[in-house]
């Protein structure tokens, strides 16, 4: 019987400026919930802070994100990526919605819709990547430490294959804009896409660091 791994996308207003709102996400994953902690304990808001620091590109951005759920991680590095990747998936789902909706928008400007369409496209491959990811996260905790050897290294060795392709396809999504002219939409494109890629490449290093640390030979 599944139950469902429970993350909640705070709104950030000082840190996540393109955060315009708040969504709660739920997959039927395994049987770990992660949940918001009102008042996380010290030291296990300091495992987060501390792996955030030693591992990411953007230390007070994962700090930020992920915080809230110190008492469910623990000092489980396996926990910490599985919820790196939950928040970066979040994220990629907001600015999925966003693209398409301005793809549909009856814009004149026909590069600009190229562009967005585009986006479309490469946020939903990179979410498919990431869900792909989290199911294999699912078979390394629940078989992988148990099983071993080859095993696990194949399904790590999946999963940071596939973050580090999401985070490609959402480079992708910005590198079309490159020709559209400078405006509002092209600002706020590469605003809420920049968002994504930082919680992308964090998890991505969480992950990295979770398999070098606990499941490398």
């Amino acid at each position: 019987m599944e139950s469902h791994l429970m993350l909640g996308f705070p709104c950030l207003v000082v840190v996540l400026l393109a955060v315009s709102s708040c969504a709660q996400l739920s997959v039927a994953v395994d049987d770990v919930v992660i949940s918001p902690s009102p008042a996380p304990g010290e030291a296990d808001a300091d495992f987060i802070r501390a792996s955030c620091s030693s591992a990411t590109l953007y230390p007070e951005l994962c700090f930020a994100t992920l915080a809230r759920y110190a008492d469910s991680i623990g000092n489980d590095r396996g926990l910490l990526a599985r919820a790196a990747i939950f928040v970066s998936l979040s994220r990629a789902k907001h600015v999925a919605a966003y693209v398409s909706r301005e793809a549909k928008s009856g814009s004149d400007d026909s590069q600009a819709v190229s562009a967005l369409r585009d986006c479309v496209s490469s946020f939903g491959d990179a979410m498919e990547q990431m869900r792909g990811s989290l199911k294999q996260m699912k078979e390394i905790e629940t078989a992988g430490r148990t099983s071993g050897g080859q095993s696990v290294r194949f399904w790590a060795s999946n999963v940071q294959t596939w973050m580090s392709a999401a985070l490609t396809n959402q480079d992708t999504c910005t590198d079309g804009f490159e020709e559209v002219d400078e405006g509002p939409l092209k600002a706020e494109v590469g605003r809420r896409v920049g968002l994504a890629k930082k919680l992308t490449s964090n998890a991505l290093a969480l992950i990295n660091t979770y398999v070098n640390d606990e499941l490398s030979p």
